[in-house]
């Protein structure tokens, strides 16, 4: 029998703290427009290309992992890096290429670490 459990992610949840700071920092890093926060202020959904959906959580604080939470895709790393600068995200790890792909490391403003990789 099929597994009722689709191969395919619906959303990744990003606990936040400052749910307008956080939403005005996403949609800046991804040039995206800013909408309005849902759920009594405590959601916002960043416009994404795709299927899956990224959610911004001011729910309740939970632990922050050591890995990265999800990553985002770029043409550009070196771009990608210079923008992440001007955001003044917390760099984890410089460009680093591992075979495949190349990829850096980056905490948003809650300290949240994300990726960005561009294939090799």
């Amino acid at each position: 029998m099929p597994s009722p459990v689709q191969n395919r992610i619906g959303a990744v949840f990003v606990p936040v703290s400052d749910l307008p700071r956080s939403a005005r920092w996403y949609s800046e890093l991804l040039d995206v427009p800013l909408r309005e926060a849902t759920h009594e202020g405590r959601i916002y959904d960043v416009p994404m290309a795709g299927d899956a959906a990224l959610i911004l959580d001011a729910h309740k604080p939970v632990e922050r992992s050591s890995q990265p939470l999800c990553f985002f895709w770029t043409d550009d790393l070196a771009q990608a890096l210079e923008r992440l600068r001007e955001l003044d995200a917390r760099i984890v790890t410089e460009i680093e290429d591992i075979g495949s792909v190349s990829t850096l490391q980056f905490l948003d403003p809650d300290g949240n670490p994300l990726m960005v990789c561009q294939r090799s």
